[in-house]
């Protein structure tokens, strides 16, 4: 319901300009409320432009019980914003952007143009146009109840608000935005952040990162602690990039918590049986070297035959070498650096917050996005949390400004 002049007094401050901070602002302002946007960014949306640089993956169209699993210990915190502000809901709200979905082979839901900034120029037109303001260049240094600073190029600027939301980020692409030090605003609510969706640093010599640097092992598979993914790794200076370690890489930081190094099982073959395998290198002439018969019966690259040299070097009968082709021990001592992370663990923790997702420490103050402590795997799920939980925070900010709650500060 439209909010009245007399109801509002001053504007909802919304903190932080990415795919969260900017759904609140649409919600809010739709309902008749006054909205100003800050961010530290010269402009809005800098790491939702570079998720969509591969072609932006909006959401994934699988039953909603096995979608919600996806969110792992933070399941029963998101169910209820992913229930109100669900897959079908996010892609009908790009689609009436102008911007049709399409759902691939692996059931993620595509933007059929396959970028994000004609979705971000339409969105902020919209914004535009319902009179959200923005202000470019604020950074947060200080909060005092509804009172927030800002340190701008020229200088430090007070402002009041009626309700603010933190949509601040995780701790990852500090350079897009999301630096993660706001965190000193809100000390003894957060839990440290952790690299998620990230890389991870095998046990092997530099020279031979580096003599492989950008190669890619293509259709493997990566298992550990009952769990498979099938996909490709990158061979990066920094480790080995890649889906399948991004699914696993949550169970794989908590298990180098516990003890290190961790040994995770890679095939190289995952679509031939042990037994292919066996009968197809023992159809290859005994006096070919082992690389070649590797190349010939496999179609092992050089990377993986190097590989396998690396790391199983006394194979060699049919049997030997289809173990080590399936079963080869890939140790990791270390997740890659937390910066370069396509996302981040840790953050505002839940008990911080009541279901409206308002801080109990501080009427008025909300948070949603990927601020919050809770992560997911890439395939759709991390910009499905923002949205979802951002349109749970903009419906808790709207009640907490429409009618009396438990904790509303007196007017």
């Amino acid at each position: 319901m439209p909010v009245s002049s007399t109801a509002q007094t001053a504007p909802i401050a919304i903190i932080g300009a990415g795919p969260a901070g900017l759904f609140a602002a649409e919600r809010l302002s739709q309902k008749g409320h006054e909205v100003h946007l800050f961010d530290h960014m010269a402009r809005p949306g800098r790491k939702f432009l570079m998720a969509g640089r591969s072609g932006l993956n909006l959401t994934h169209a699988e039953p909603l019980e096995p979608f919600l699993q996806r969110y792992g210990t933070a399941r029963e915190w998101l169910a209820p914003c992913i229930h109100n502000f669900p897959p079908e809901a996010l892609r009908h709200w790009a689609e009436d952007l102008g911007e049709p979905c399409f759902t691939g082979s692996s059931g993620r839901v595509f933007l059929k143009s396959l970028k994000a900034s004609p979705l971000l120029r339409r969105w902020l037109t919209r914004l535009q146009d319902q009179g959200v303001q923005f202000f470019p260049h604020h950074r947060l240094v200080d909060m005092q109840g509804l009172s927030l600073a800002f340190q701008t190029p020229e200088r430090l600027i007070q402002r009041e608000a009626s309700a603010i939301i933190l949509a601040l980020g995780g701790g990852s692409w500090s350079r897009l935005g999301s630096d993660g030090r706001w965190t000193s605003l809100l000390e003894g609510h957060c839990t440290p952040f952790a690299p998620s969706n990230c890389g991870f640093m095998p046990d092997w010599p530099d020279d031979f990162l580096l003599r492989h640097e950008g190669a890619t092992l293509r259709g493997i598979t990566l298992s550990f602690d009952g769990q498979t993914h099938r996909g490709d790794l990158i061979i990066t200076k920094r480790g080995l990039e890649g889906a399948p370690l991004y699914a696993l890489s949550a169970a794989l930081r908590q298990a180098l918590a516990r003890s290190n190094p961790v040994t995770v099982t890679l095939n190289l073959r995952p679509t031939l049986s042990h037994a292919q395998i066996m009968e197809r290198l023992a159809r290859q002439r005994l006096r070919e070297s082992r690389s070649n018969k590797l190349r010939k019966a496999l179609n092992l690259d050089r990377t993986m035959r190097e590989l396998l040299t690396q790391l199983c070097p006394d194979a060699r009968t049919p049997g030997e070498l289809a173990d080590a082709i399936t079963l080869i021990p890939l140790r990791f001592t270390a997740t890659a650096e937390l910066d370069r992370a396509i996302s981040t663990a840790g953050g505002l923790k839940q008990d911080a917050l009541d279901e409206h997702f308002m801080l109990r420490h501080q009427p008025g103050l909300f948070a949603c996005g990927e601020m919050l402590d809770w992560e997911a795997p890439t395939g759709g799920y991390l910009l499905q949390g923002c949205f979802s939980t951002a349109y749970q925070c903009a419906e808790g900010v709207h009640r907490w400004l429409s009618q009396p709650l438990p904790g509303k500060l007196p007017s």
